[in-house]
């Protein structure tokens, strides 16, 4: 029987993770938007392009370090944003931001978040950033700036693709609601998996703890909660709300969800310092292209100097590379610890993180690369002869 000692990559913890949960929470981890086309090609795409290792070049000492938001990490990738973890594992969003701190990288806590910025705060002195939307609730937004800057938040990450929510199939098939209710159509679910119901029912604190008192005072309960949240997301937002923003928070500033060069030049014409080239996890709209297959593109567009972080399909340390070459200076991982969250919270976070750590140690060692810097397009090349852009 498969267990956490016992997983020797993501794909595993995966597997693990698929027992552990009941259905409607591991396919709500697991899945994407309509077909699902763009969730498969973010991870698939990788395949599309070939390294070319260098050799008789000294490997014996490995760099892993890379400078992002003004900070040191010691791992070139980093925990994505990520809603409501509470719903995976009791110990939530607090056990990822430990695990992040103790491997030297960063945590990014969504604004949907089952804990609030200032535990997050609380629980690590390692570098943060947070998520933000541009909400209908224009008050609310800025008092998260507000907020963040009184948290010492090193970063504001704000997330432009989701005007509305994607239509996530899979998630109407497994009855998924939130928070979680027991129900004739979950029942059978949540009894055949009795660890993850004794702990919810344990500790029944699902709240979107970032929002709850918007909620609080307008006298709804938990319903409400994801209710005020989904009619929050406001399809008028602009370049010059953006704008705005970042001119509030005055600090090194991440969009997310930019998939074009044309997106990424008019970023960075407004102030913008970074980027995450990505398509919500094949979560939002079905059919956009890989992550991987827009940074080259996007690197020429905006040159050198702008940050750019790929986020989308990571499951390996080569892929991880191969991002790397092509131009981005970090990546996140998304669904990747989640996995590993539900697998077993603290320690299953902390297992990926070492498992994509070893892997890209050793791939760098195999492809001939000390340090993080000395990766190029000269080490990747798209496959049947095409050319990278």
């Amino acid at each position: 029987m498969l267990s956490i000692s016992r997983c020797n990559n993501v794909n595993d913890l995966r597997s693990l993770a698929k027992r552990r949960l009941p259905r409607s929470m591991f396919h709500y981890i697991d899945g994407g938007a309509d077909d699902e086309v763009t969730l498969r090609r973010n991870t698939d795409a990788f395949e599309d392009y070939e390294i070319q290792p260098r050799f008789l070049r000294p490997v014996d000492e490995i760099d892993t370090t890379v400078t992002l938001f003004g900070k040191k990490l010691d791992i070139p990738f980093f925990i994505a944003p990520t809603g409501m973890s509470r719903l995976f594992h009791h110990t939530k969003e607090n056990a990822v931001a430990r695990a992040a701190a103790k491997f030297g990288t960063a945590y990014s806590l969504s604004t949907l978040g089952t804990a609030s910025l200032e535990e997050i705060s609380e629980e690590t002195d390692g570098p943060k950033m947070f998520q933000i939307y541009i909400l209908k609730d224009r008050e609310l937004t800025r008092e998260f700036v507000e907020r963040c800057k009184a948290a010492n938040y090193d970063a504001l990450c704000l997330t432009v693709d989701v005007p509305l929510a994607g239509n996530r199939e899979r998630d109407k098939v497994t009855g998924m609601t939130m928070p979680p209710r027991f129900t004739m159509k979950s029942f059978f679910s949540f009894f055949t998996h009795p660890n993850w119901s004794f702990n919810f029912l344990l500790h029944p604190d699902f709240r979107l703890a970032n929002v709850v008192h918007r909620v609080d005072a307008l006298g709804k309960g938990a319903m409400g909660l994801i209710e005020y949240v989904n009619s929050q997301f406001d399809r008028t937002v602009t370049w010059d709300d953006a704008s705005r923003l970042i001119q509030q928070w005055g600090g090194p500033f991440v969009i997310k969800g930019v998939l074009t060069s044309e997106d990424a030049k008019r970023a960075r014409e407004i102030g913008a310092t970074a980027l995450m080239i990505s398509n919500h996890g094949g979560r939002q709209m079905d059919g956009v292209p890989a992550a991987i297959d827009c940074l080259a593109p996007i690197r020429d567009a905006v040159g050198s100097d702008m940050e750019l972080i790929l986020d989308g399909g990571i499951r390996r340390g080569t892929h991880m590379l191969k991002a790397l070459a092509l131009g981005a200076n970090a990546v996140s991982i998304g669904k990747a610890y989640l996995y590993g969250l539900a697998a077993g919270g603290q320690k299953g976070v902390e297992l990926v993180l070492q498992i994509l750590k070893d892997e890209l140690e050793r791939d760098m060692a195999l492809m001939g690369c000390g340090t993080i810097q000395e990766l190029s397009k000269e080490f990747v090349k798209r496959r049947y002869n095409r050319s990278i852009p």
